[in-house]
């Protein structure tokens, strides 16, 4: 129990950590790219972003105008916890839009779209890390999620950032529309990669009547764990030998040399790993 209690302080302040670091990202992907280009890129915040290329009203204000009430209604529906860290990165998010100036580092539109699409991705993916998000959005397709469930909170969402994407053609012209779709579909890359981890892997399944040779040499010549599985032909009936292995991206074709090595008519697959946590690898705790 102390343990735990000792660990519980330091997730609480990686969690405000990565808050702050995602929102800042976020925020320097509209001072940067997004903003000086008037591209919307999605969300509530680009709802503000529409409503200050009509109004001027401030893209920072108008944000926590249109998020307060749906984290009023909607606090319930996602969980107390989830929705005051979500409080608190919008918050962030919207005070420092505002807050940095507006520094533009390119006028291409495309490389805008781009860049602040890699930029708001790492920053959104932080945040998601931390267990929140930074907009209503995700709120309002939960809301309507829970009216009619037959709606999935993904199809939602999208259908929110077409509708988004639709005003900006409409309010600011369509090149600026066809630009912020691209920084939604960049933003969505990178966050699924953030969110995966980089500590990317590969995983072999080896099928062999040698896997017990096949995995000692695993550990002594390679230094990586390997797990042997029992496995049954299907058409024969006779049971097989199987081992289970992650190696690192460079490993892979060290792996196959040793299979071929012992076992020329072995069955291999490979398959990839977005993540790999435990020994060998990063802790589960990073």
């Amino acid at each position: 129990m102390a343990d735990k209690k000792k660990h519980i302080p330091k997730q609480i302040i990686k969690a405000y950590v990565l808050l702050l670091v995602g929102a800042s990202l976020a925020a320097l992907s509209f001072d940067l790219f997004f903003l000086p280009n008037s591209i919307a890129p999605g969300g509530l915040t680009g709802v503000a972003t529409l409503l200050n290329h009509l109004t001027g009203v401030r893209v920072g204000m108008a944000s926590i105008a249109l998020n307060v009430p749906l984290f009023l209604i909607g606090y319930r529906a996602v969980g107390g916890n989830f929705a005051f860290r979500s409080l608190v990165a919008m918050l962030l998010l919207s005070a420092l839009i505002d807050l940095i100036p507006q520094m533009p580092l390119t006028g291409d539109m495309l490389l805008a779209s781009i860049y602040g699409g890699v930029l708001m991705g790492t920053g959104l993916g932080l945040v998601l890390r931390a267990g929140a998000t930074t907009g209503g959005t995700v709120l309002s397709a939960k809301i309507i999620h829970l009216r009619w469930p037959i709606v999935s909170v993904g199809g939602v969402l999208f259908a929110l950032d077409c509708l988004v994407v639709v005003a900006a053609g409409v309010v600011i012209d369509t090149q600026a529309a066809l630009y912020a779709m691209v920084a939604i579909l960049v933003c969505a890359k990178v966050m699924d990669l953030v969110l995966q981890g980089w500590n990317t892997a590969k995983q072999l399944l080896i099928i062999s009547d040698y896997a017990q040779a096949i995995a000692g040499r695993i550990t002594t010549d390679m230094n990586r764990g390997a797990t042997l599985l029992a496995a049954t032909g299907a058409y024969s009936g006779e049971p097989r030998g199987m081992v289970l292995c992650v190696v690192s991206n460079t490993e892979v074709a060290r792996l196959k040399e040793i299979v071929a090595g012992i076992d020329p008519a072995a069955f291999v697959t490979v398959s990839n790993v977005h993540e790999a946590m435990g020994e060998g690898f990063a802790g589960l705790g990073k």
